[in-house]
């Protein structure tokens, strides 16, 4: 990987954190309002946010601003699902982060890594790839995997492993959620992994303990 390649993702990268530090929405949600907007969430990602499906993440412990991003791309048709962007078309900028509070009020149910990935994955997570031109994944999701909410980068700990592949595979392929500088870092760092490391890192993530900062 050549220096040039390098200093371009970490430049998109430092770009896209001022930007979402700058840009985010001054609203503040309200979990209590949110209580009563989320019934038709708990079809798909459990009445608490836990869903019982891997095909459906979990938005338990999600932070709040990293909800209302998606569900505002959603809206938008910049993040395209059959499912959600009907839903999220009814909503109004308040219920969006009214339905994040809600549910960053919760805690995601544990998982468990595959021990056969925990080598790999924890030195892409923590270290990243200066060969592949890859940065440590905890420089957006935190040393235990539960985001920055100031940058809507989203919480990943206990994530279904399943559901973390599935969007590896879509970023790999050129999905995009969005079109600003933020939503460009995934697409990018995912066509750098191998299927191995996607794999590893979906895995890892789904151990991931709030908390602990280490996969389990």
């Amino acid at each position: 990987m050549s220096f040039p390649r390098v200093f371009a993702l970490g430049l998109l990268f430092a770009t896209a954190m001022a930007h979402a530090e700058t840009s985010g929405s001054s609203l503040l949600g309200d979990a209590k309002a949110g209580e009563s907007k989320v019934a038709a969430c708990g079809a798909c990602h459990g009445a608490d946010g836990n869903s019982a499906d891997a095909t459906y993440p979990k938005l338990a412990g999600q932070n709040e601003s990293y909800i209302a991003r998606q569900l505002g791309q959603f809206k938008a048709g910049k993040r395209n699902n059959p499912i959600m962007m009907p839903f999220a078309a009814t909503l109004s900028e308040q219920d969006m982060h009214d339905i994040g509070a809600y549910f960053a009020t919760k805690r995601a149910s544990p998982g468990q890594t595959d021990e056969a990935y925990v080598a790999r994955a924890e030195l892409l997570f923590r270290a990243g790839d200066a060969k592949l031109g890859v940065p440590a994944c905890m420089a957006c999701h935190g040393p235990a995997g539960r985001g920055m909410a100031g940058a809507a980068y989203p919480q990943i700990s206990g994530q279904w492993a399943d559901y973390v592949s599935a969007k590896f595979g879509e970023w790999r392929s050129g999905t995009t959620w969005g079109d600003d500088d933020h939503a460009r870092i995934m697409p990018d760092i995912a066509r750098r992994l191998s299927d191995a490391d996607v794999s590893a890192l979906a895995s890892y993530a789904q151990g991931l303990h709030e908390g602990t900062g280490a996969a389990q």
